[in-house]
């Protein structure tokens, strides 16, 4: 008898055993999935993870249903990588295999019933029978259907628009494409079938796009570029990690090709990671161009079916083979792709919080995890920033990475000129031109007429964060959260941010039935409909997150900037990663205060990333580049070292206040969330597991305390943050706070609690 070890698609710790049925135990091997029954008539696809000939179950052991594949989805390195993540991110195997396989991978059905959600996309092609693709031949055909003059004209198009007897191979063409060329219909095409004049067949095709760029190779580099490039490789030599701290505009991603080059040459796999889906339209079109169809774009706007299809063509990659992917270019999600192979990862923006997951589980850090699955597969792994994230920068400077700098920029391209503008100044000598202060009104003026492009960043969507009765002050709220509702002034509604819930804008104050009711605070929405009446002739668009919920948004904004119809893009933080447009001359940011204020321990790097971020897309070609911060704090430290364009002295600043209150990167730091719908149960239960935490001394405990929003999804809140010495055994403190976590679980009255562990939040 012959067992398999398998794994769920379901939030369980625990891998189940199943016996192999004697009819497939010469098929079945690791990686492959099977269809078990798990519960009483529930059935799921789970994925093998050893073949063993005994078993150490206390319980009646099920065959296997089904088997679903003829070869491996999974190789058992990348498998390693899901055992780190669970072991790391104390969460559970069946969650890792939940966000690593693509959807259409994961079937459960019912009594045995189960629907395969992935189909191979299929045409029909339509080619000349060969027996009548000879002159002398195809003159008699044309006589014998001469009764049928449809027909006859049909298979004469036929023969024009494939050149018949011009051709050294069998001319076929895709049936749809055919008829609607043609103008022709179904029947008739189906009796020169019938007849066997003409031969349908069925062929499985791709759902990807193929892009039949010309390859016109890498470009030159710069002799900074080249420097740099040098200094990475020797980098690599002693580490296995190396930063790129190069600014904005310095051609990073050129030095990442170069790389990525050298690698596919000794027939090794790529993995190129982006924090934004937006980017990766105008970084996959470089790519195109130096590697070909070799390049293919994993990320979550792609549907099911074309997600597997990348799956399999990762898998199927071969060395010196002309299959498969070499290169990937994805968002965080790619590090599960089933490589193996991979010579490097190169992580752009590696400071990003968008490579962070927060929910579900597993929550991992794509960057990190990034550092782990170049050392399982002897890959080296570039990091590249202008604005590193602390952790990263401190590891560099301590030797644990290798770190080259980058600090011109390509070409002519200066450093923008930042102009920081006083609103509080401007507010109390009524100079505001809505929400935009004189210079900033001024420049974006002169930057229209001289033909350029404005990119305004505002981090909130929405029209406004809220309305109040200007009468009773009443503010309408969510019902299943402790948050105002964001008014969508183009859908007439109020939306809750955190759980979707929307109800129609109120005409009027639903306390005191007032009609006095006022917009508070500016999203994009409001500010492009403010723009519109200052700059009229302007062609404005934004991007934020309810203008880009269809599949080719992204794609289309960047295109209509890149063409230069459009003069003023409006954005939330989507607009500060990495777009390279070339006419950009201004850049403004519409309020630093809502950045700098914000009460979190990171939030002055994430303002100083943000904006130098954004200020990084104005003048990165022959235009002269400016970058208006309206604030009203301008001596903030944080904007004065943003003036500076300085880096360093940021990091020296900030870097002390870390220590001095045991912060990141001098801690390691976990989140503990605890929920609740009844608050009393919340509130004993937490106070509970706050006595127990504190029981062990090898780390510091604060909390339990209400976060900014208490309540979500109807859900009470309260949250744990641990910090811990960075000398602890820190093994040995996840399971001391999985013992107590489960200790609370336990208790009367908590089968409704939930407990999130969060590894390293950010």
């Amino acid at each position: 008898m012959l067992f398999a070890e398998v794994i769920l698609p379901l939030p369980l710790h625990e891998r189940f055993t199943y016996q192999i049925p004697e009819p497939l135990q010469d098929k079945v091997k690791p990686g492959m999935r099977v269809v078990v029954q798990f519960g009483k008539k529930k059935n799921y696809s789970a994925l093998i993870t050893a073949i063993t000939s005994s078993h150490t179950s206390d319980f009646v052991i099920k065959p296997i249903d089904a088997l679903l594949d003829d070869e491996p989805v999974i190789k058992q390195v990348n498998l390693d990588l899901w055992n780190w993540i669970l072991d790391y991110y104390m969460c559970s195997i069946g969650e890792v295999m939940n966000a690593a396989l693509p959807s259409a991978m994961k079937l459960e059905g019912r009594d045995g019933i189960m629907e395969e959600k992935y189909h191979a996309k299929t045409q029909t092609i339509v080619c000349i029978n060969p027996e009548i693709a000879q002159p002398e031949k195809w003159e008699q055909v044309l006589a014998e259907i001469s009764k049928a003059p449809k027909q006859r004209d049909l298979l004469i198009q036929f023969a024009h628009i494939t050149n018949l007897f011009f051709e050294d191979k069998i001319p076929q063409l895709e049936r749809k494409a055919f008829l609607k060329t043609t103008g022709s219909n179904e029947g008739v095409l189906n009796q020169l079938i019938k007849k066997k004049y003409l031969i349908a067949r069925t062929e499985v095709v791709s759902r990807l796009e193929t892009h039949n760029s010309i390859q016109t190779g890498m470009n030159l580099l710069n002799e900074w570029q080249e420097l740099a490039l040098s200094q990475i490789r020797s980098a690599f030599e002693k580490w296995a990690t190396v930063l790129i701290h190069g600014v904005t505009a310095s051609g990073k991603t050129e030095i990442y090709i170069h790389l990525m080059e050298e690698v596919c040459r000794a027939g090794r796999q790529v993995l190129y990671l982006v924090p934004e889906i937006a980017l990766t339209s105008q970084i996959v079109a470089r790519l195109k161009k130096v590697f070909g169809n070799k390049v293919g774009v994993y990320h979550s706007k792609m549907n099911d079916a074309e997600r597997v299809e990348i799956w399999n063509k990762v898998l199927q990659f071969e060395p010196g083979q002309n299959k498969g992917y070499q290169v990937i270019l994805g968002a965080r999600s790619a590090i599960f792709l089933p490589f193996s192979s991979l010579g490097l990862i190169v992580v752009d923006e590696e400071h990003e919080n968008s490579y962070k997951q927060h929910d579900p589980a597993p929550r991992y850090h794509a960057r990190d995890t990034a550092v782990v699955l170049g050392q399982q597969h002897n890959a080296k792994v570039l990091l590249g920033s202008a604005t590193p994230s602390f952790e990263t920068y401190h590891n560099a400077l301590n030797g644990k990475y290798g770190m080259v700098k980058l600090a011109k920029r390509h070409g002519v391209a200066k450093m923008p000129q930042v102009v920081v503008a006083d609103i509080q100044y401007a507010f109390k000598r009524k100079q505001m031109k809505s929400m935009l202060t004189p210079e900033l009104h001024k420049s974006i003026g002169e930057t229209l007429e001289s033909g350029h492009q404005v990119i305004l960043f505002q981090n909130r969507r929405g029209y406004s964060p809220y309305i109040e009765c200007m009468d009773c002050g009443w503010i309408p709220w969510c019902v299943n959260c402790d948050v105002s509702m964001t008014l969508h002034k183009k859908h007439r509604r109020l939306s809750c941010h955190y759980c979707g819930h929307h109800i129609a804008e109120p005409l009027q104050c639903i306390r005191c039935g007032s009609a006095s009711l006022k917009t508070r605070g500016m999203g994009t929405e409001k500010v492009e409909d403010e723009l519109y009446k200052l700059f009229p002739s302007a062609r404005l668009t934004r991007m934020d997150f309810d203008s880009t919920q269809s599949k080719k948004a992204f794609e289309r904004i960047i295109h209509q900037m890149e063409t230069r119809k459009i003069d003023i893009l409006i954005g939330t933080q989507m607009v500060t990663k990495g777009l390279d447009i070339e006419h950009v001359g201004l850049v403004g940011v519409l309020n630093a205060d809502n950045l700098l204020n914000f009460p979190e321990f990171r939030a002055h790097e994430r303002a100083f990333q943000l904006i130098h971020q954004v200020s990084g897309r104005s003048g990165r070609k022959e235009v002269e580049g400016k970058v208006i911060i309206q604030t009203s704090q301008p001596l903030h430290p944080v904007i004065e070292h943003l003036k500076k364009d300085d880096y360093e002295g940021f990091f020296n600043h900030h870097i002390f206040e870390r220590k001095a209150f045991f912060y990141p990167p001098w801690s390691r730091m976990i989140k503990i969330t605890v929920k609740h719908k009844y608050p009393a149960q919340l509130d004993s239960s937490s106070m509970e597991l706050g006595r127990l935490l504190r029981a062990n001394k090898s780390y510091r405990v604060l909390g339990p305390e209400y976060p900014l929003v208490g309540r979500v999804q109807q859900f009470h809140i309260k949250e744990f943050w641990l910090k811990i010495p960075r000398s602890q055994n820190l093994q040995e403190i996840k399971e001391n706070i999985l013992h107590n976590t489960e200790t609370i679980r336990k208790l009367p009255g908590n089968s409704a609690l939930i407990i999130q562990i969060d590894v390293d939040p950010v």
